[in-house]
C-alpha cells in the first residue's frame, strides 16, 4: 500500500509538533511552516507557543498537556476540525529528571515515562486513522546518548531507547497501512533543557564541557540542524525511508 504523501507536496501538508514552545520543537514548527506546511504547535504553556508562532501565520498554537487523560484524542479532534487531515506527527516533547540510582523517586521516574514514552504512544494511536488516510509519517525525537551509557540520566536515556524500539516496530507494523515511522537522535544541542532541569550555570557549563569533549565536530549543535533532519525524513521524497534512527550529534555516537 502506498500513501498519498508520496506525491503530495510539502506545502500541502498538516503537521503536528509536540514540545513546540522552545528548542528543537520550535525550530521544527518554523521549518515546516517555512516550507509552506500548516503546523499545529503543541505545548503545555501558551506563552512560549505564542512566541513560536509569532510572525508565522502557518503555525497555530494549541496548549495541551499530552500526558493528561484524554488529551491525545482532543488534540487529534482539534486538528481534524481545523484542517480535515493530518500528514506528519512529530513526537518531540520530552523531559529530563537527572538522578543516579539510589536517588530516584517514583515521581521522577513516572514523569519521564509519561512524557517521553506513554504520551507518544497514545498520541500516535489517536492519530492513526488520519495518518493512514493521508499516507502519513510519524517522526520520533530520541537522543543519541540513548545508544550509549548515560550515568545520572539513565531513566531519560531508557525512555528514549524505548522510543527508538517503538520506531522500528511501528515501521514494520504500519508499513502495510502506508504510514512511515522514522526518528532522529540529537546529540548536544543548544536548547533550554538544562535550565528546565533546574541546573545551575556552573553545572550546565560542566555538562557542556563534557558534551564538547565527546563530540568530534567540536561544537554544540543548533535546533535548526535537528529540524532540518526532521523535515527531510518527513518529506515526500523520503517515501522509501522507514524504520531509521538518524543521529544528529556531530559524530558523538560513533566516537
Amino acid at each position: 500500500m502506498t500513501g498519498m504523501n508520496t506525491t503530495a507536496s510539502q506545502s500541502s501538508r498538516i503537521v503536528v509538533v509536540t514540545g513546540a514552545g522552545t528548542g528543537i520543537g520550535r525550530a521544527t514548527a518554523r521549518s515546516f511552516a517555512a516550507e509552506g506546511a500548516h503546523v499545529v504547535a503543541i505545548g503545555r504553556r501558551a506563552e512560549p507557543l505564542g512566541e513560536t508562532a509569532a510572525g508565522h501565520d502557518r503555525i497555530t498554537p494549541l496548549a495541551a498537556d499530552i500526558t493528561a487523560e484524554g488529551e491525545p484524542d482532543r488534540i487529534v479532534r482539534a486538528v481534524l476540525e481545523a484542517h480535515g487531515r493530518l500528514d506528519v506527527l512529530v513526537n518531540n516533547a520530552g523531559i529530563v529528571c537527572s538522578g543516579a540510582l539510589g536517588t530516584l523517586t517514583t515521581e521522577m521516574i513516572a514523569a519521564q515515562l509519561s512524557t517521553n514514552l506513554v504520551a507518544p504512544i497514545l498520541l500516535a494511536q489517536a492519530a492513526m486513522p488520519l495518518l493512514e488516510a493521508s499516507g502519513g509519517v510519524i517522526v520520533n525525537v530520541s537522543t543519541s546518548v540513548g545508544q550509549r551509557a548515560w550515568p545520572g540520566s539513565s531513566v531519560y536515556a531508557a525512555t528514549k531507547s524505548a522510543l527508538e524500539l517503538l520506531t522500528r516496530s511501528w515501521a514494520v507494523e504500519l508499513a502495510p497501512r502506508g504510514v512511515r515511522v522514522v526518528a532522529v537522535a540529537p546529540g548536544a544541542i543548544d536548547t533550554p533543557i538544562g535550565e528546565h532541569q533546574g541546573l545551575t550555570p556552573e553545572r550546565m557549563a560542566s555538562v557542556r564541557a563534557w558534551q564538547l569533549a565527546h563530540t568530534p565536530l567540536g561544537r554544540i549543535g543548533r535546533p535548526e540542524e535537528v529540524a532540518w533532519a526532521i523535515t527531510q525524513l518527513a518529506a515526500p521524497n523520503a517515501s522509501f525511508v522507514t524504520g531509521v534512527v538518524l543521529p544528529v550529534d556531530g559524530g558523538a555516537v560513533v566516537a
